[in-house]
């Protein structure tokens, strides 16, 4: 039996909603995920030491401010200063269309926006983390 993937969950920068994540993390439990969530407003260092110190195969963040962009080119340095390279890379929330090719040109390797089902989530973490 392989072990469970493992996925740390947070919310980077100011934006104080998490109703969303927490449905994310109940979804990807249910589906036999350990995850971490590390709570409201937390720096994209505490986000990349978190995912250091939990051994994290999937790194999602939950952005709703509209700072996505900005956000995860902060949380893309610290894990490359951390050497963080080899974690899955997600992120949802309102993400516009029109910003997708900035992620991914950062390291993001899936976007779910919000009304994404949790199904198409878990099969695309699934398919890409090989445990």
């Amino acid at each position: 039996m392989s072990k469970p993937i493992r996925v740390l969950i947070a919310k980077p920068g100011l934006d104080g909603h998490d109703v969303g994540a927490k449905l994310v993390c109940r979804a990807l439990m249910d589906a036999g995920m350990e995850v971490v969530y590390t709570g409201l407003r937390q720096s994209p260092q505490a986000i990349a030491q978190t995912a250091m110190q939990e051994g994290a195969d999937v790194v999602g963040l939950s952005i709703l401010s509209g700072a996505h962009v900005h956000l995860c080119r902060e949380v893309a340095e610290e894990l490359k200063n951390k050497k963080i390279d080899d974690v899955l890379w997600v992120v949802g929330g309102n993400i516009p269309r029109q910003d997708h090719r900035a992620l991914c040109d950062l390291g993001v390797s899936g976007i779910f926006p919000t009304g994404t089902p949790f199904g198409s989530l878990i099969a695309f973490i699934r398919e890409k983390v090989k445990m």
